[in-house]
């Protein structure tokens, strides 16, 4: 009998949430499992593979082959639903938005499709389903609720994302999102900070103010300074240690952000700021309401604030037109920002994308070959950056599975406040995720630190307390069960490798 048979058995529902796209994708299934949590589902367990009576695909649309990978993996359920009467599958997000009817007419055993506007809905459609023994397809054309509102289950005790807007009002070629998730929604600062407060009531001690286009900010609400003030707010929550956000884009980064990074000792020195191309000429293809001196100019006041920090971005390959000598500009941009990372993607045609039917689309051999030398420029730069980070000390947030070696190589791993990963030395003193240690960096690679010596000292938290309680509680209960209204949580760590954002960026 299966984990999902003997939830039957005893009159108890699982669920599984597939997560597929950018920090906007995530949160949301944050809240799609609180959701289903709060009608009384538990989680199925890890590695039950569609074994759970509801299956939900919260679905991208910008990354390339999405609704092959989607088919295919609804396919791949649909023996299990023939199997097993009563089970339900429910597809949303961004591809859903897209494609609506389309959704059931290739994959009719899908009961559930619902937009990113409604994502709310999602109880009260799949039982509608279940009673009436059809689909229920629901797109809503604007934004409902602020899904802040909506119950979240956070996927871990220390950090926590905050949304502080959906949607976007900018028209990159590239970029389908803002036709999904509609023009920029901001919340009231006060319930953003209300949100902040609550979390680290519970112990979050780091937390990612999230959006879109995360310093845009204020536009929705007539206050062009809105993101610098939320940003010094913050800096005033007791028991807050770290804020961080993501993404910004060159366009609205002004100098009162800068000011307030550098001023408000909990914003962290890290920066994820989108390039895209060093190319005049290709960011005006974008749409892009940058150039490139622009562009350099915002690094070089970034660095003279904040010396130490650590700026990432994401740059995209062979968007249709780009020459040479294009290409080459890209290459000025990434040795003159000096990135500790860069997000590379070879362009790919998006559907409904103005940029999928623009003339002289890039041969697929260029753009490789483009992608291969950029590649092992920015791994050049990466390594050099790093390596004058050897000799010195920094204090890390303990991290919870971040070090996939850290078993066998008795290490532990963490984030420094420039968000570098370090692996250290696991000392003999209990160190619990949400803690904080102290270490040197002896030893630097492209895309990690490693501090090989004993830990200089060790700070346990309200934090690493949050994470034991949580822990121990859900051991104790079925998987799945909420402690409370917002739960505490972590983000993924930032900038992800697919990109920061949900392809706008």
């Amino acid at each position: 009998m299966s984990s999902s048979d003997r939830s039957l058995a005893v009159g108890v529902k699982t669920y599984e949430v597939r997560t597929y796209g950018c920090q906007m994708n995530v949160h949301d299934s944050e809240r799609l499992s609180g959701l289903l949590e709060d009608a009384g589902y538990v989680r199925a367990p890890e590695g039950s593979d569609g074994d759970a009576d509801v299956v939900v695909f919260n679905t991208c649309a910008v990354r390339e082959n999405a609704d092959n990978k989607l088919y295919g993996n609804l396919g791949r359920l649909a023996p299990k639903k023939t199997q097993r009467p009563g089970m339900q599958i429910a597809v949303g997000g961004c591809l859903a938005q897209k494609d609506r009817d389309t959704i059931v007419k290739r994959a009719p055993w899908v009961d559930v499709v619902f937009g990113t506007h409604n994502i709310g809905k999602l109880p009260v459609l799949l039982e509608r389903a279940r009673v009436q023994e059809e689909a229920q397809v629901e797109i809503a054309e604007s934004l409902e609720a602020f899904p802040s509102t909506l119950p979240t289950r956070r996927e871990s005790a220390y950090a926590a994302w905050v949304s502080i807007s959906v949607g976007c009002n900018n028209t990159c070629t590239f970029c389908i999102v803002p036709a999904l998730r509609g023009k920029e929604k901001d919340r009231r600062p006060g319930d953003i900070l209300a949100e902040v407060e609550a979390l680290v009531a519970e112990g979050v001690s780091e937390i990612t103010l999230l959006g879109q286009n995360v310093n845009a900010y204020g536009s929705d609400i007539g206050d062009r300074e809105a993101f610098s003030k939320l940003l010094r707010a913050c800096g005033n929550i007791d028991g807050l240690e770290r804020v961080r956000f993501t993404s910004p884009h060159p366009r609205d980064f002004t100098d009162d952000v800068i000011a307030a990074m550098a001023e408000t000792p909990n914003v962290m020195p890290q920066l994820h700021m989108p390039l895209q191309s060093g190319s005049d000429t290709v960011l005006k293809a974008m749409r892009r309401s940058y150039r490139q001196e622009r562009y350099l100019g915002i690094i070089e006041k970034v660095r003279a604030a904040i010396p130490h920090a650590a700026i990432t971005t994401d740059i995209i390959v062979g968007f249709p037109g780009e020459t040479e000598e294009d290409f080459e500009q890209t290459l000025h941009v990434v040795r003159e920002a000096r990135f500790a990372q860069a997000f590379t993607f070879q362009y790919s045609k998006r559907p409904g994308t103005p940029a999928a039917t623009m003339e002289n689309q890039i041969p697929k051999a260029v753009v490789q070959a483009r992608y291969e030398r950029l590649v092992a420029l920015q791994e050049e730069i990466s390594w050099e950056e790093n390596k004058k980070q050897v000799g010195r000390t920094f204090e890390l947030m303990v991290a919870e599975g971040e070090g996939r070696k850290d078993g066998a190589t008795h290490r532990l791993s963490g984030r420094a406040p420039d968000n570098r990963l370090v692996h250290f030395t696991k000392p003999e003193q209990e160190v619990r995720p949400g803690d904080v240690v102290t270490v040197e960096i002896t030893y630097a690679a492209p895309h990690h630190l490693l501090a090989e010596g004993p830990v200089l000292d060790v700070r346990r938290t309200r934090a690493g307390d949050a994470w034991e309680k949580r822990n121990a509680a859900e051991a104790a209960k079925p998987a799945g069960v909420m402690l409370g209204l917002p739960k505490i949580g972590v983000p993924a760590p930032l900038p992800v490798a697919t990109g920061s954002g949900c392809g706008c960026d």
